[in-house]
């Protein structure tokens, strides 16, 4: 029925009933265009995507927006807590700065306990607690301070604006030696590598052990884990950290903001570049060329042409075994006897050195002395009764050994023409001139 009404329609209003069709041939031309505006090439990644008017240019997408206290209504239903352990060596550093520790959690109603016995730090959230995620603030607190951070530069973690992450590096290298000297490249002369890194990123950075902890912003703690972790893979750090200096600066013209700074950043490539060689090449090498012949090297024999050459390989299993041993029986047998010789030289004496021109001297002196005292007392012995005679003698580098000093009074004895007592006494330091005392009554 309404079909039928629509096509009288045209006929009931007469003059009407001409336009009609172009009047339709209008609207359907109208459709199509908007179809064809409608079926526009969009890329797959944004075929979902709408727009956003409240998302402008002047919102900063990396602010963190604060938490304040009382915006939280109603207290946490469960108790969350976490632990961690702490090495020896901090253990009296956590005794102290603990009272610290504990009065700055409090302040966010967080519990926190320090168990010397398990050593162990834990922290929890108590009915107090207003801020949700503060616990795990309080997490990374203290896993700072288990890395050997500072008590009052690991509370700094709690605020909204400062986040933690520690990065391990012990994984990325397995030689040990090679491990530290990249650990002590990211470090750099004077800890300036460090420094840098620091002041481009605002972040602070502790390198200890096997571990990097980092404090700071989102984005500084991006670029900084990049940054450490392609040092470990044999990066080297000044290469991001002139990247890092680069981009600073572009961050600063407002027409480059929405352009690509590629431009701009150096591109590092790696080269390998082989050592040179001499022309000739070395002495060892040419002697090491053999000439050149068509024909393939002599195979070698195999393990059991060997064997058969040598007639083992028809001994039992017993005596292959026997043989083995004796052999090694002997092996360390000669290893035994090296190393008892090397042993042994330790106790050999060292060959004494040649006198020096100035003891010879010395010695020639003492004889010229002792031939005046032996004239002297010739003289006194004519004399009835007992005589005294005194001298001295000097003897530059005397030895203070007590048998060097019987010798000398022995020859003076013997100079004597009559029974004789003696009377020696030496003055200065051994190694020096020394001066010999003598007194002799006949």
């Amino acid at each position: 029925k309404e079909s039928g009404r629509k096509r009288r329609e045209p006929e009931e209003e007469g003059g009407d009933a001409e336009e009609a069709p172009s009047r339709r041939a209008a609207e359907d031309g109208k459709e199509g265009e908007e179809k064809e505006e409608e079926v526009k090439p969009v890329s797959k990644n944004k075929k979902y995507r709408r727009e956003k008017p409240w998302d402008t240019d002047d919102i900063d997408h990396w602010k963190v927006q604060p938490f304040e206290k009382g915006e939280m209504k109603n207290p946490l239903l469960e108790e969350s807590s976490f632990a961690t352990l702490f090495p020896k060596y901090r253990e009296q550093y956590l005794k102290e700065a603990w009272p610290v520790v504990t009065r700055e959690l409090d302040k966010y109603g967080v519990g926190c306990e320090l168990n010397l016995v398990e050593g162990s730090m834990t922290v929890r959230t108590t009915r107090a607690t207003w801020d949700p995620y503060i616990i795990v603030k309080a997490r990374d607190v203290i896993k700072l301070l288990a890395r050997s951070v500072a008590a009052p530069q690991a509370l700094k973690a709690l605020h909204d604006e400062v986040q933690v992450d520690i990065i391990k590096i012990s994984g990325l290298v397995r030689n040990k030696d090679r491990f530290v000297k990249r650990r002590q490249r990211l470090l750099g002369p004077n800890g300036s590598t460090l420094k840098a890194l620091e002041l481009l990123t605002g972040c602070y950075i502790l390198v200890q052990g096997n571990t990097v902890a980092c404090m700071g912003p989102f984005q500084g703690l991006k670029q900084a884990r990049k940054v450490i972790e392609e040092c470990m893979k044999n990066i080297h750090p000044i290469y991001n950290i002139k990247t890092l200096m680069i981009r600073r600066e572009l961050a600063k013209d407002q027409q480059l903001k929405h352009e690509s700074w590629e431009r701009f950043l150096p591109s590092f490539k790696k080269k390998n570049v082989k050592a040179k060689r001499p022309l000739g090449g070395t002495e060892e090498a040419k002697k090491k060329r053999k000439e050149y012949t068509p024909f393939p090297p002599p195979q070698q024999p195999s393990k059991i042409d060997q064997q058969l050459e040598s007639g083992e390989y028809f001994l039992s299993d017993k005596d292959r075994k026997d043989k083995a041993a004796a052999k090694r029986f002997e092996d360390n047998k000669k290893t035994k006897e090296v190393r008892d010789k090397e042993r042994a030289a330790v106790f050999v004496a060292p060959k004494e050195k040649k006198k020096r021109a100035s003891e010879e001297g010395a010695a020639e002196g003492a004889a010229a002395s002792i031939a005046a005292i032996k004239k002297s007392s010739a003289a006194a012995a004519a004399s009835a009764g007992s005589v005294q005679t005194t001298f001295e003698l000097q003897m530059p580098h005397l030895p203070a050994e007590v048998a060097h000093l019987a010798q000398v009074g022995a020859r003076c004895l013997d100079v004597c023409s009559r029974p004789a007592r003696m009377a020696l006494r030496l003055r200065g330091a051994p190694g020096r001139d020394m001066t010999l005392h003598a007194a002799v009554v006949t």
